[in-house]
Order: C-alpha cells, then sequence, then structure tokens
C-alpha cells in the first residue's frame, strides 16, 4: 500500500510517498521516488529510471529538503537501484543535500548505485564525500 507521506502532499500533489509493507510498483506520474522508514532512517529509493532533466531535479532536490529540513540528526538512505542514467546536475543536488543532512548533525548513505554510474562518482572523487554501500541493506547497517 502507498499513502502521501504525511505533511508533504502539498508538494505538486506528487510529492514523496512512504510504502508500507512489501514494495509496490508506483503508478507512473505520482511521484519520483518512494520512502520508507526502517529503524529510524529514512529510505528512500527513485522510481525514475533517469535522473537527468533540470526540472526534475529541482523537484526531486525539494522534495528530498522536505524530508530533510528541521530534523536534527536525520538519517537518510538513497536507493540508485532503479537509476540506469544519472546527470551531473543530479550529483550536485546531491552535494547539496548532503551539506544540509551534515548541518544537522545527520548522516546520508547511498546505496544500489550502478558500475556506470559508480565510475562517474570515481572520476569527479565523489566516492570519497558521500558512504556508499552495494546494497540497501548494508547500508542500513552502517547507521
Amino acid at each position: 500500500m502507498t499513502v502521501p507521506l504525511a505533511g508533504l502532499d502539498f508538494l505538486r500533489g506528487r510529492g514523496p510517498t512512504v510504502t508500507t509493507g512489501s514494495h509496490n510498483a508506483m503508478p507512473e506520474g505520482q511521484s519520483h521516488f518512494t520512502v520508507r522508514e526502517a529503524n529510524s532512517v529514512h529510505v528512500v529509493e527513485f522510481a525514475d529510471r533517469k535522473i537527468l532533466e533540470e526540472l526534475l531535479i529541482r523537484e526531486i532536490e525539494d522534495d528530498l529538503a522536505s524530508i530533510v529540513n528541521g530534523k536534527d540528526g536525520v538519517k537518510l538512505l538513497i536507493s540508485f537501484k532503479n537509476v540506469e542514467h544519472l546527470s551531473s546536475a543530479a550529483l550536485g543536488m546531491l552535494i547539496t543535500l548532503n551539506k544540509k543532512v551534515s548541518e544537522q548533525n545527520g548522516a546520508l548513505k547511498l546505496s544500489d548505485i550502478s558500475p556506470q554510474i559508480y565510475e562517474v562518482f570515481k572520476i569527479t572523487q565523489l566516492n570519497k564525500l558521500f558512504s556508499i554501500h552495494a546494497t540497501a541493506g548494508e547500508a542500513l547497517g552502517a547507521f
């Protein structure tokens, strides 16, 4: 069952959603990612295969900021399990998000990054900035 995340349904009608129970497929156009909570960690899983367009990236950034803003010690895990293509603007958005999380004494971890996308993280040395894990389960265990 997928339900709107409390307090975020005002976000363009397509804000993040919480998936309860087993992972369900999301209807197209409803949201760019799902959010669930596991052991006090907000687990974000992107629904889009391609995160390339500037407007899409700004929407994602706004939605993720709504999860993070004002939450001291927030724990956030972002899974790229479904993502095949990621633009440099999306990398910039992740850097900004990481800064916000750090300023609030929180932790951000990334997981399930494809080898092609991970290569970009290595070339840009972002693999040294982010805590990157092979799987979401591994990342959850590292909090």
